[in-house]
């Protein structure tokens, strides 16, 4: 009895740990935008004198609500769209076969093993061009990052369906093609209900890591109007300025928004979605 116990007191101390390791950043953080003297220096895990005011200055004093809403409609857009065209070429992959199959699934994977940074100059110098032909999706515009984002989020994406859509049994497509129905019908009357999870895991990945990318938006955006969140912020707490950081910090808290909401909202999907095909049978 006292073996067992011994085991899960350990057990339970270091789940402790890890919530509160976990929590002290998001304590510190709600702290500091809490701290009405906004300074690193000064701030504490329990605030001083609290006050809402670094949230009344971000709004006032900065372009936030126009970073918000720039993010929010990059990230929604590429995430959506990206969702829709993976589930495309992931069923094309799964219940077709073509010459070039395994080519272009190889290709799609071994692309993804290099950061889409590493052609940023390729892509400075497409975008220089296509700035001067067509300036709706060039420099500083959200078309034009979309369009970058796409690029580097449908090789993962449309992997991560193809399994999924392997999972579903083939004799569902062939009753409904003995039925008269179309690749078409098939495809968005059959198998997008029953794949739901997955889209929403990857639409919630997708979301995330556009809505917190940085390096590329930096390259790219550099009108305030068409910065994003992570863009805009860094420029608060770059070089000297430490005095804006209880406004960085109650920027982030409000970033976190959108993420949030958007996890609720897909929250159902997700387990069956992380963990559906991985015991097949």
């Amino acid at each position: 009895m006292s073996k067992w116990l011994t085991r899960v007191g350990w057990r339970h101390g270091v789940a402790v740990l890890a919530v509160v390791f976990s929590l002290f950043p998001i304590v510190f953080v709600l702290s500091a935008a809490l701290n009405p003297l906004g300074t690193l220096s000064s701030t504490t895990a329990v605030p001083t004198g609290a006050s809402a005011d670094n949230f009344g200055n971000l709004l006032a004093d900065t372009g936030f609500a126009r970073w918000f809403g720039n993010s929010v409609l990059i990230a929604g857009v590429s995430a959506a769209v990206s969702v829709f065209l993976s589930a495309l070429a992931a069923y094309t992959f799964s219940r077709m076969r073509f010459r070039g199959r395994r080519v272009g699934l190889l290709a799609l994977l071994l692309i993804q093993m290099f950061p889409q940074f590493l052609a940023i100059v390729a892509i400075f110098l497409m975008f220089s061009t296509i700035t001067d032909l067509w300036p709706a999706i060039g420099f500083n515009r959200a078309w034009g990052l979309i369009l970058l984002y796409l690029g580097g989020a449908l090789g993962v994406n449309t992997w991560l369906m193809k399994g999924f859509f392997d999972t579903v049994p083939r004799e569902l497509d062939e009753s409904a093609t003995m039925d008269g129905a179309s690749h078409a019908q098939t495809f968005f009357r059959i198998l997008l209900p029953l794949v739901a999870p997955i889209l929403a895991v990857t639409g919630l990945l997708a979301f995330i890591g556009t809505i917190n990318e940085f390096l590329i938006a930096n390259v790219f955006l550099t009108d305030t109007g068409a910065k994003t969140l992570s863009v805009g912020m860094y420029g608060l707490v770059a070089g000297e300025r430490n005095n804006n950081f209880g406004m960085f910090c109650a920027g982030t808290l409000l970033t976190a928004i959108p993420t949030v909401l958007v996890f609720q909202f897909l929250q159902r999907y997700i387990v069956n979605g992380l963990t559906a095909g991985a015991v097949k049978g």
